[in-house]
């Protein structure tokens, strides 16, 4: 069966830092891509960031470029969410995604993660 674990939410300060992690299994993850999407209460939810385990390569959103960092273990089929300088408007819960194809919608992405809630105080 395919997992996705996102786990590392918490109540932060402004500017502060967190690390969210996703932990994956059940399918092949050195093929995959792996996303990151918020979604804020009342608002849609938005693509954050998302990374191709086959090189590397990864994107962002323009509102966390600069201040969040993905990242990939291929040894231990996780990726982590490197997210500093964190806003009050970071504040969401936090899921990640598995596909086979790489790119920011959520329509290409097959196998989700329970979310994990993010708070920043202000």
């Amino acid at each position: 069966d395919v997992q996705l674990q996102a786990f590392g939410g918490g109540l932060v300060q402004a500017g502060g830092s967190l690390r969210l992690s996703c932990a994956a299994s059940g399918f092949t993850f050195d093929d995959s891509a792996i996303a990151w999407f918020r979604q804020a209460p009342g608002k849609e939810r938005e693509g954050v960031s998302c990374i191709w385990n086959t090189d590397g390569g990864a994107n962002y959103a323009d509102s966390v470029k600069g201040r969040f960092t993905v990242s990939s273990d291929r040894a231990k089929n996780t990726v982590y969410l490197q997210m500093d300088s964190l806003k009050p408007e970071d504040t969401a819960a936090y899921f990640c995604a598995a596909s086979y194809r790489y790119g920011s919608s959520p329509t290409l992405y097959t196998y989700w993660g329970q979310g994990t809630l993010v708070t920043v105080s202000s």
